[in-house]
């Protein structure tokens, strides 16, 4: 069992059982478990990210090495239609389907064991989301690029320093656009936008 704590100006993470935040934090209830709660400076960046993103709003999310989830709960709390949660360890999706349960979201959450290519070819996304290594970053660009609907979002992070220039260069090379880049301690976070006309209402 781990203390609640604050992650920016609007969530909470708290564990099982925690009554409810009486001070209009939107709570993340996450069970402690090999695949963290939101301690880590990159999993803090992207929710502090995420609640700063008015097009969280009935986005379709896909959160790529998902682990407990908490960056897809975060953004179906903010408001996102639906969320894709995958990840390579049958381990992880267990938590994440978990937390989905904990959090009263199952049913807007969908779980997937594998990596991106296993995923139909078509099926794309208004917001995505990839808090991993920054050597997959860079493997999957091509692949990343392609899941992200027109005009939509990428909110990438995991990646240590040294690869902050060339994981922004290679997805500018594949038509997105910088459109945050945060330094942190040891890693960073960077939000993308792909080039394109938006599907707007039609997604809703």
């Amino acid at each position: 069992m781990y203390q609640p704590f604050a992650i920016g100006s609007r969530f909470r993470i708290v564990p099982p059982d925690t009554p409810p935040a009486t001070n209009g934090r939107i709570d993340l209830v996450i069970a402690k478990g090999a695949f963290g709660s939101g301690e880590h400076e990159t999993t803090a960046s992207c929710l502090e990210a995420l609640e700063e993103l008015p097009e969280v709003d009935g986005a379709s999310v896909l959160d790529l090495g998902s682990g407990t989830g908490i960056l897809a709960l975060a953004a179906l709390k903010l408001g996102a239609s639906r969320a894709l949660c995958i990840d390579i360890s049958p381990d992880a999706v267990k938590t994440c389907r978990r937390n989905g349960e904990l959090n009263g979201l199952a049913g807007r959450l969908r779980h997937h064991t594998g990596s991106l290519d296993s995923l139909p070819a078509q099926e794309t996304f208004d917001l995505v989301l990839a808090n991993i290594y920054g050597d997959l970053l860079v493997d999957l660009a091509d692949d990343l690029v392609a899941r992200v609907a027109p005009g939509g979002l990428m909110l990438l992070s995991g990646m240590l320093w040294e690869y902050n220039y060339e994981v922004r260069k290679l997805y500018e090379e594949r038509d997105c656009a910088v459109v945050k880049n945060r330094m942190l301690e040891e890693f960073s976070t960077v939000l993308l936008r792909k080039n394109g006309q938006p599907q707007g209402a039609a997604r809703r």
